[in-house]
């Protein structure tokens, strides 16, 4: 089969781009379509890119608009239904903010869409920005949206399936779309083996003992609720990642947290190894690759109760929960943890990491390949 691969756009990497990424993967000679792309804006990861066929929309080869795209979110179905897929049997779009899955297919294409999220900013839920505030940006809002969530609905129903990275996106398909969506998980990078008898922060001395979170420093992530946690317990906290909240959350931060801004792969291996605990504040996450990916080295999350966390963390099994998004509950979460004998410990380290090989990279192959075999090419006949 010839084959598309549609994505929102290329100008940040996160989990999306990772879903994307192993989906090259699948289909290496697939043609990518995309909004906007910007190389030098995926970091570390722009490696991964390279040499690849990237279609760019006519709105991403304008110079000034796509450094600032996100005010012209009226354009999105105009972008997205100027693309031609009439030469391709099958386009799999990566969908989330910027809907990709509008663009539109003629038979005999099949049209497989891989939904992140039905768009946060047109159905209530936390976005990066606290947009609501601005006035003008408030009556902007008002009108565009209103027509964007006519779009998104429609747009909705012209891929031929729906696939959900998780069973609270599903839900959300079920609610805003009137659809039925199967579930594939996300691919998640999990190394090959973990320490699970020991660890070098697991002892009583806690003078070398620290927690971790990898967010974008974004305001859903609420890594604000982490950082007045560790204000008050003391605890060292590593943040990795950026964002545009990073100069607020300097600000609020003691001497105790440190920002890392974006590691390489080694570094990354190396917190992740001898970290004590994942900690994680985000609201409404559909998933959070952020949060498996610590679980496959072996480290115990705590998180907050919300979106689809609990679809994979046990609380006091492999890992915690805490049920109000303020630093005094994540603390009653965090003394529970530090509180455990070793041996109780190192259990939940290897239940956390059982649970994560279910979410690994190959897992998510095979389940893609045997939906394209079982409704795409049946579709085409």
């Amino acid at each position: 089969m010839k084959v598309a691969l549609v994505h929102d756009q290329l100008a940040e990497f996160g989990g999306s781009e990772r879903v994307l990424v192993a989906l090259k993967k699948i289909f290496p000679e697939a043609d990518v379509f995309t909004l906007v792309y910007d190389y030098d804006s995926l970091g570390s990861h722009k490696h991964l890119f390279k040499n690849w066929k990237i279609k760019v929309s006519w709105f991403g080869k304008i110079p000034l608009l796509k450094k600032f795209y996100s005010p012209f979110r009226f354009l999105t179905p105009m972008i997205w239904e100027s693309f031609d897929f009439s030469n391709y049997d099958l386009v799999i779009s990566s969908s989330g903010s910027w809907m990709s899955k509008g663009v539109k297919t003629k038979k005999p294409t099949v049209h497989l869409s891989y939904i992140h999220h039905p768009p946060r900013y047109l159905y209530g839920y936390e976005t990066a920005i606290e947009w609501q505030r601005y006035l003008i940006v408030r009556f902007y809002a008002y009108i565009v949206n209103h027509f964007l969530r006519l779009w998104d609905y429609e747009s909705s129903q012209r891929p031929n399936f729906l696939i959900a990275n998780s069973e609270e996106t599903r839900k959300r398909i079920q609610k805003f779309y009137r659809r039925e969506a199967a579930v594939i998980y996300p691919p998640v990078n999990i190394p090959k083996s973990a320490s699970l008898d020991s660890s070098p922060t697991a002892q009583n001395d806690k003078r070398g003992r620290y927690y971790l979170t990898v967010s974008r420093l974004a305001r859903a992530k609420h890594v604000d609720v982490l950082i007045r946690a560790a204000n008050i317990m003391k605890f060292k906290l590593k943040i990795v990642g950026t964002g545009r909240d990073e100069a607020y959350l300097k600000s609020i931060a003691g001497p105790t947290v440190e920002f890392l801004g974006n590691v390489k792969d080694q570094e990354f291996k190396n917190l992740h190894q001898k970290a004590y605990a994942f900690l994680s504040a985000g609201r409404d996450e559909e998933f959070g690759i952020a949060l498996v990916e610590a679980m496959g080295y072996g480290l115990p999350v705590i998180a907050y109760r919300s979106g689809g966390v609990p679809e994979y963390v046990e609380d006091g099994i492999n890992s915690y929960l805490f049920n109000k998004l303020d630093e005094d509950s994540l603390i009653k979460k965090i003394d529970k943890l530090t509180n455990l004998p070793k041996e109780k410990y190192l259990e939940v380290k290897k239940a956390a990491r059982d649970t994560a090989e279910k979410f690994s990279e190959a897992n998510f192959k095979k389940n893609i390949l045997n939906f394209v075999k079982r409704y795409a090419r049946t579709t085409r006949g």
